[in-house]
């Protein structure tokens, strides 16, 4: 498929696989309990979970080291979550996206980054967004609902399936507020970072959020993996206007809840901020995000403001990009400016939509 070429197709509405458990997305412990509740043995957990997840296999009755019986009976009590591939866009620099089809007439997208030292995969954990912030695409079109974990782990199953050993990363940068669907997310990383299934370390997975407060400290306690806060703002007022959810847990909670988060020696959390004309991007507001991140290991992600449609905003000029990252960098701050991705096929940050096109899109409010 040549650069920016698209395959699409029409969502189909599937009926629920009503009664059968989905294994895709159970934990080690909690395929162990499916199991014992079989009458077999844990072993059968971390046998399943290498087929399902390393060799990308789904077919029960291709597991040969399970006995025939056995896997007659999981055909009958169990099933794993396959995604339709509505859509398979690539760019020219190399990024793909996804549209995948949910069983409820619902899609997400999902964003494969290749680069030279990793290739990273941008995975959803809503369908749509409820947190409707002014620079994102996503929140336009409305919330759906939560992911399920299996959800969530299809779309590593897919890429993987895809791109195989290039996939070192996963961000929780989709569609969707990750700590606003907060069970569903920690059991996808427990099953990315175990041995028997994706084998991740913690270093290679980062969530994002724009500042639910609560939650950043429970993400904490249960498994510290990276931690991206969307920023985008250095006052109350601005980011009230530009993510709403700030108006619940303003500046003050939200840095705090980042001095308190547990980081490993070493690592840093990551601040994102959207540059937008004449709304953040001016030098004072440099200077005072240096001074509100003080004390806090902290990088800088500056993302050049990708438009959409909808869009109230403009990207801020390459120049006062420049000039808001070289006073960072004077203050002794880590600091970079994003590399816009995939923009010729709409894949870039803040330009997720999900929206699947044909009947069922217009039947379900898709995304």
């Amino acid at each position: 498929m040549t650069a920016t070429e698209t395959v699409q197709r029409t969502p189909s509405r599937r009926p629920p696989e009503g009664g059968r458990v989905d294994l895709s997305g159970l934990t080690r412990p909690g395929l162990e309990a499916f199991f014992a509740d079989m009458g077999e043995k844990p072993f059968r957990a971390r046998q399943v979970m290498q087929w399902l997840h390393q060799r990308g296999v789904s077919d029960f009755g291709a597991m040969t080291d399970l006995g025939k019986r056995l896997r007659a009976e999981l055909g009958d009590r169990a099933r794993v979550l396959e995604p339709e591939v509505l859509s398979e866009q690539r760019a020219k620099d190399g990024t793909i996206k996804w549209l995948l089809g949910l069983e409820d007439g619902n899609a997400v997208e999902t964003v494969f980054i290749p680069e030279e030292d990793r290739g990273t995969l941008c995975i959803s954990s809503q369908a749509g967004c409820p947190l409707d912030c002014k620079f994102c695409a996503t929140g336009y079109g409305g919330f759906q609902r939560n992911l399920a974990s299996g959800e969530i782990i299809a779309q590593v199953r897919h890429a993987r399936s895809v791109v195989g050993d290039r996939l070192t990363n996963i961000v929780f940068m989709g569609m969707g507020e990750p700590l606003l669907n907060f069970d569903a997310v920690l059991r996808a990383i427990n099953l990315l970072m175990d041995d028997y299934a994706y084998s991740l370390s913690r270093r290679r997975i980062t969530v994002s959020t724009v500042g639910v407060v609560p939650k950043i400290a429970e993400l904490g306690r249960e498994t510290p993996v990276n931690l991206a806060i969307s920023l985008h703002a250095v006052t109350d007022e601005v980011r009230d206007r530009i993510v709403p959810i700030n108006r619940t847990y303003p500046l003050e909670r939200l840095l705090q809840a980042c001095r308190d988060y547990p980081l490993p020696r070493g690592r840093r959390i990551t601040f994102e901020y959207v540059m937008l004309d004449g709304v953040n991007d001016s030098l004072a507001e440099a200077r005072r995000l240096a001074d509100l991140l003080a004390g806090i290991p902290a990088k800088v992600n500056l993302i050049p403001f990708n438009p959409f449609p909808q869009a109230e905003f403009r990207r801020s000029p390459q120049a006062a990009i420049d000039r808001f990252r070289d006073l960072l960098l004077e203050r002794g701050m880590v600091a970079v400016t994003r590399t816009p991705r995939g923009e010729d096929i709409d894949a870039a940050c803040g330009q997720l939509q999900g929206r699947a096109r044909g009947p069922v899109a217009a039947e379900s409010g898709g995304a």
